[in-house]
């Protein structure tokens, strides 16, 4: 097996293991393993089944370029692709399948001379989800443009003023990119993302390596703790530490998409679901430790507002970004089991599954009817439902 497979399966696997191995897991509820056993793999069954259905749908709906949805945003294509890529039985990543073959020939032409993967807009956000998808699969003959856009990724992030002091509050952040530079956790989290599982590369010692540029690391986790609600860290004026809101994460420093709201005369910006699984997993991929207080408040605020009936404080808003990102999160923080405030014992995986078979259109497809950030678009959320899939199917 080459390097570059042997990381992609790693990569394949990392998405749906334990990053923190146990160090946050719930205790078990001391039911029978052997009927543990079985349940899981009725459940996995289940969960398979929901897979092939989505992967049929979005195979069938594929653009005459190679394309998914909207050929001027190649993530989406992206997405298609790692959820392929990441289908459990390895089906599409060991095989030869010629839709697949097309795919990558188009993200290929995405690639540009700046090392950048995207058409003309949001270059940061296309740029790091097209490098998780040519990751995974896994072909030594994608590590040029790996590289190349780990150094693109890198030189997005912000540094104004003062050279290597964080005396702007969004430095040491990264966003779209373009039309629209202001860092934001969302693109943070996407980037660290490419670059985690891209990491590999930095071990070259050649000449490739020495032209790479990684991020200014400590200035990023200043960025990340600057999205928290979390006064002991953030040194933000907004930030509050009332029970609603401390551990949570907002949009970006001194901006919440969940809106504002008064607490004792002043303004407290609003913590909501989505951004506090990427502040979470912002933290995994920054390799922090488990016992963090940044972390463990983090945690303890997505255990008291855990639910799957919305995106907490946004409603239907980014409901199913908020899925994948829940799967994700969770997974690589060796996460199994939450316990609410009223003392129930909640198994995330199998709650997740059947809230999203049971949200699966019958032609396979998902979408939501909540168009916010795309997501009446099928193509898209059919991807993260089966990302979210993919990874609960391994670990259960």
């Amino acid at each position: 097996m080459s390097k570059t497979h042997g990381v992609a399966l790693f990569a394949l696997i990392a998405l749906s293991g334990f990053y923190w191995c146990g160090a946050n897991a719930a205790v078990g509820d001391g039911s029978s393993p052997a009927l543990a056993s079985r349940t899981d793999e009725s459940m996995r069954h289940e969960v398979g089944h929901a897979i092939g259905k989505g992967l049929a749908w979005l195979k069938g709906v594929q653009n005459e370029d190679g394309s998914w949805s909207q050929p001027e945003y190649p993530a989406l294509t992206g997405l298609v692709l790692t959820a392929f890529m990441s289908e459990p039985s390895g089906e599409y990543r060991r095989g030869q399948h010629a839709f697949i073959d097309k795919g990558y020939e188009y993200l290929k032409r995405c690639v540009q001379p700046d090392g950048g993967i995207y058409v003309k807009e949001l270059p940061n956000y296309n740029t790091a989800v097209c490098a998780v998808a040519f990751q995974v699969a896994g072909k030594p003959e994608y590590e040029a443009i790996l590289r190349n856009a780990r150094t693109y990724l890198a030189g997005l992030q912000r540094d104004t003023g003062e050279k290597g002091k964080q005396d702007d509050p969004f430095d040491g952040g990264l966003g779209y990119g373009s039309s629209s530079p202001r860092p934001d956790l969302s693109n943070t989290v996407l980037s660290l993302e490419a670059l985690y599982y891209t990491r590999h590369l930095k071990q070259d010692t050649g000449e490739n390596a020495q032209m790479m540029k990684d991020l200014d690391w400590s200035a990023l986790l200043t960025f990340i703790q600057r999205c928290q609600h979390l006064p002991e860290y953030n040194d933000q004026p907004w930030v509050s530490s009332d029970p609603a809101n401390r551990g949570g994460f907002v949009y970006s420093p001194g901006e919440s998409k969940a809106g504002e709201e008064e607490q004792q005369g002043r303004t407290a910006l609003r913590a909501y679901g989505s951004m506090s699984y990427a502040g979470l997993l912002s933290y995994i991929y920054a390799d922090m430790p488990p016992d963090d207080p940044r972390v463990t408040a983090v945690l303890e605020w997505l255990r008291r507002n855990f639910t799957l009936e919305e995106n907490p404080g946004m409603g239907p808003q980014g409901l199913f970004y908020y899925y994948q990102t829940m799967a994700k999160a969770l997974a690589l923080a060796g996460v199994n089991e939450f316990e609410l405030a009223d003392g129930k014992r909640i198994n995330w995986r199998k709650e997740l599954a059947m809230r999203l078979i049971n949200l699966q259109s019958g032609n396979g497809m998902w979408a939501n009817e909540n168009g916010r950030w795309w997501e009446k678009d099928p193509a898209l959320v059919t991807s993260y439902s089966l990302l979210a899939l993919e990874i609960i199917h391994r670990g259960l």
